[in-house]
Order: structure tokens, then C-alpha cells, then sequence
């Protein structure tokens, strides 16, 4: 929709994800742009907090450019060497900092010139929940419709200055993990960020410098932030890098073709995203109580997103605590046999009078909320009942956050299902039919990798 020009003959799409690190090789195809290869790697980067103990969620940056390095020396050389446009997206709102000068070094191998980080901290991830409520409240509050919850870049720069300024001293760069490849790549001397990465910090004006703490130059998603400075892996030197995107805008943007759709994913969280129509702004000020955030999305455009952080992981962890009773009763059953027999067991059962709130993880918008069951009858108390009443529970949670009524009026006459957890569930793919009244539509699962590629595809 957005080209100018003739399209590129080759774009690489990089995903740094939360679990692992997706490349795909995007070529011209007659029927637009088709994927030529693609390789993923667990990144496995998880690691402890020094400053913030349990409540800290941190990654080893060298150990994600290790499996970004794994996937691309994967990757055929032929089409390395072809690669015009690179596009960038990656896990949001964590935050990564680095000393300018002495971000990575650069070496020889194999194939050309590779990358390693050099002064660079842990990412602290969207996850980490050092920043208590209360920590969060003594906070100046965001001139912006974007809330500020723990994991926030913006929070947790505030939370170093308040708890630890020491560790501040040794950076004086920082963004999100793509951020900082882009830079490195390209070797910016200021780090780019796009608007969607701004936005997903906490603080959309963020053009403030933090105490004099890196001034950051936002800018729009699709464009350019520069060229590469070395041959990276065998990819021509002077190849243009877009400007690193959010991951969850490459999710949509791969799958989001029709205004009338709405995307339904469920994977380790769930998200309910639907597109504003052209001109749409955000409400000035915020309503901390709102379920629903705008997300920048394209061409000045805003998605609606009800983001609930209770999904997959939600059965996960009733998986987890029936693996625990059993062993406890001196039983031992694998996981994912326990996972295989409480859908079969769902599935056996229609509907359940229990009612599940399942939200163990809390949401942003309502912090301190937990979960409950009510309405247990002695006839529901089956694995199978239980089970269907927590599939239940999830879509309904996130259908509450924007529901059917606001759909409805929003246009929306069809759901597209993805994510890991509506794959591999057929309950849960029955709960979605139950509660939404718009026919579902699986199709293929969302990749950031090639959203992001193709957003490069589209603007020259």
C-alpha cells in the first residue's frame, strides 16, 4: 500500500523476542513479497538481578547478539549478500544501556564482520517487577495517554536514579535491545528510537532528557535510522536499517490487512488489537483505569489494544500447580502429559458452572487484582470442568477489557486468531467462538520478523 519505487530485492526481518530471536529473508515474489528462509534461536538469556533481587526480570545482552549471530551465520550467504534493507523490531518497553563509544566491538568471521557487546548492561525486561505501586505513585505522572507500569523503561531509569544513581554514571546511551542493535549496526552516535518505542518506555514526551541522561530522537516507524558501517555477516556495508519497531506492531502489521478485523492473539499474555480509523488521536490526558491503550502504529495511524498479561501463562501455571499436588501425593507425571489430558478432559465437557477470574498476574490497569474462583457446585469439580471454566476465564477477561458492544461499533465484522496458546488449545478456540459473535479465522501465526521485513518492503 505504501510503496514508492521499486521495492527491494531482498529484506532481512529480525525479531528479538522475549524467548528467542527470529531472522527472515523477505524476496519479491509475483504475488508481492514471500519468505525465502527463516531461522530462529532460543536467546535462554534469562539471568538475576543484582540490584533488584527476585523481583528483578534482566537478560544477558551478549547472550541474545549470540543467538542473533547463530541465526544469521544459519542463513544462506547468496541471499546475505543481496539484502538492500534490514528491519528491525523486538521485544517492548525493557530498557538496555551502553557507553556510546564502547557499545560493542566489531571482528572478522567467517563471513564478513560480527558484532559483540562491549560496555553494556543487562536488558531489563517488560517483565521485571522491581517498581512497586506505591514507587510508581511517587512519580511524575506522564503528560500522555500511556500509563507507566513496572518493566517501563521510563520507570526503570527513575528507579536506578532513586535507588542505585551509581549505576547510571558507567552509561550514557540507552534503549530497547533493538534500539541498541540498530545503533551498533549503524553506529549511531545518538540512539534513534521510534515512536513506538518511545511510547512503550511510558513517557511518549520523551524528548526530556533524564537529568541529562541521553537525549533520545524519536522518529516515525518506516523510516530510515542508517546504514551499516561493516559487511555484517556477509550483508553488503552501507545496507539501509529501518528505524527498530515494536514488536507487537510487526505482529499486527503482518496479519492486520482489513480495517474490519480484529486480531485475537494468545501466547505467554493475550491482546485484543483493533486499528483506529485515519485521523484518530489518543485522549489527551489518561485514564489509569482504562483497559485499553493506543499503540503508534503506522503513517500516523493508532491501534486500540486491551493487553492483558493473563494467557498461556495462566494455564501454565495450573499445569504447574497439578504437577506439584501429584508429586506431592508421591506421584510423578510429565507436564506436557498433564497439559495433553486436561484439554482432552475440557473438551468432554461442553460448559462448567464455575467461574474462573483468572488473573493470578494481576493487569496493568488494575495492579493489585488477583484471581478467584466462585460458584463451585459439588457436579463441577472435574479436571475437565475446572479446566473449561479457566479457558472460559481468559477469553472472557480479555473480552471485558474491550468488549463485543465496542467492536461491534468499531466496525469489526471478523476476528484473526494467533498465538501459541489458540494454536495448541482447541478449548480455548471454542471459548472465542462461544463469546465473540464475529466468525474466527486462523490463518498463519504471527511473526514480528517478517512484519518487520515488510514494513521495509512497503517504504523505500
Amino acid at each position: 500500500p505504501m510503496a514508492r519505487g521499486p521495492a527491494p530485492a531482498c529484506v532481512l526481518g529480525i525479531d528479538l523476542g522475549t524467548t528467542s530471536v527470529k531472522a527472515a529473508l523477505l524476496v519479491r515474489g509475483k504475488q508481492g513479497q514471500v519468505v525465502a528462509e527463516s531461522c530462529s534461536r532460543e536467546t535462554q538469556a534469562h539471568t538475576s538481578s543484582l540490584e533488584a533481587g527476585p523481583q528483578g526480570m534482566e537478560q544477558n545482552v551478549q547472550k541474545i547478539i549470540k543467538a542473533l549471530n547463530e541465526c544469521l551465520a544459519a542463513l544462506p550467504q547468496q541471499q546475505l549478500q543481496r539484502v538492500s534493507h534490514i528491519g528491525i523490531s523486538g521485544q517492548m518497553h525493557g530498557i538496555v544501556f551502553w557507553k556510546k563509544d564502547k557499545g560493542c566491538k566489531w571482528t572478522e568471521c567467517d563471513t564478513g564482520s560480527t558484532f559483540e557487546p562491549e560496555e553494556v548492561s543487562h536488558l531489563i525486561t517488560w517483565q521485571d517487577g522491581r517498581c512497586s505501586p506505591t514507587f510508581l505513585s511517587s512519580l511524575p505522572l506522564p503528560q500522555s495517554h500511556i500509563s507507566l507500569a513496572t518493566g517501563f523503561g521510563c520507570a526503570t531509569v527513575y528507579w536506578y536514579l532513586k535507588k542505585s544513581p551509581d549505576f547510571l554514571k558507567s552509561y550514557d546511551a540507552a534503549g530497547t535491545i533493538h534500539d541498541y542493535v540498530v545503533a551498533m549496526l549503524c553506529d549511531l552516535k545518538k540512539p534513534l528510537m521510534s515512536v513506538q518505542n518511545a511510547a512503550s518506555w511510558g513517557y511518549f514526551n520523551l524528548l526530556r532528557s533524564f537529568r541529562g541522561f541521553c537525549a533520545l530522537l524519536v522518529s516515525d516507524p518506516g523510516s530510515i535510522a542508517g546504514k551499516t558501517i561493516c559487511a555484517w555477516h556477509g550483508i553488503p556495508k552501507g545496507t539501509k536499517v529501518g528505524i527498530a519497531l515494536g514488536d507487537f506492531q510487526c505482529s499486527v502489521y503482518f496479519c492486520l490487512t482489513e480495517r474490519t478485523d480484529a486480531v485475537l492473539n494468545i501466547s505467554t499474555s493475550a491482546q485484543l488489537t483493533v486499528s483506529m480509523p485515519p485521523g484518530f488521536q489518543p485522549p489527551e490526558t489518561l485514564d489509569p483505569s482504562s483497559a485499553v491503550t493506543y499503540f503508534p502504529y503506522f503513517d500516523g495511524d493508532y491501534l486500540a489494544v486491551a493487553a492483558s498479561l493473563n494467557g498461556g501463562n495462566v494455564l501454565a501455571t495450573f499445569v504447574d500447580m497439578v504437577a506439584r499436588w501429584t508429586e506431592e501425593l508421591g506421584l510423578q507425571v510429565e507436564k506436557s502429559a498433564i497439559y495433553t489430558k486436561i484439554i482432552e478432559a475440557a473438551l468432554a465437557h461442553n460448559n462448567s458452572k464455575l467461574s474462573i477470574h483468572p488473573t493470578i498476574f494481576g493487569e496493568r490497569h488494575v495492579p493489585g487484582q488477583l484471581a478467584s474462583v466462585t460458584n463451585i457446585a459439588v457436579s463441577d469439580l472435574t479436571l475437565g470442568h475446572v479446566t473449561r471454566a479457566l479457558c472460559h476465564g481468559i477469553v472472557e477477561n480479555l473480552c471485558s477489557m474491550l468488549p463485543v458492544q465496542h467492536l461491534m461499533e468499531m466496525g469489526v465484522r471478523r476476528i484473526l486468531g494467533s498465538g501459541s496458546a489458540l494454536a495448541r488449545n482447541e478449548v480455548l478456540r471454542q471459548e472465542v467462538a462461544r463469546i465473540f459473535p464475529f466468525p474466527v479465522v486462523y490463518g498463519k501465526d504471527v511473526d514480528a520478523a517478517v512484519g518487520a521485513a515488510m514494513v521495509m518492503f512497503h517504504r523505500k
